[in-house]
């Protein structure tokens, strides 16, 4: 199991992301980010009013957990 992140890691980014900043991170568009969380594939979302929130800590180890090592 990897360490736990400090929110020193990635002190350029906020504790809550938006979807502008996660389709960033992802390199993809903010339609497919929507898609992804419609379909369940993005951890640490969270609605505040009507608004998309993802907790950055949550977005960050999921994806250090797709990580492919090739050989």
């Amino acid at each position: 199991m990897p360490p736990r992140r400090t929110p020193g890691d990635a002190p350029h980014l906020p504790y809550l992301l938006c979807v502008d900043e996660v389709a960033t991170l992802l390199r993809v568009t903010r339609k497919a980010v929507y898609c992804m969380i419609d379909r369940g594939e993005l951890p640490g979302v969270t609605k505040i009013g009507r608004r998309v929130r993802f907790h950055r800590d949550s977005l960050l180890d999921w994806l250090e957990s797709q990580r492919v090592v090739l050989d």
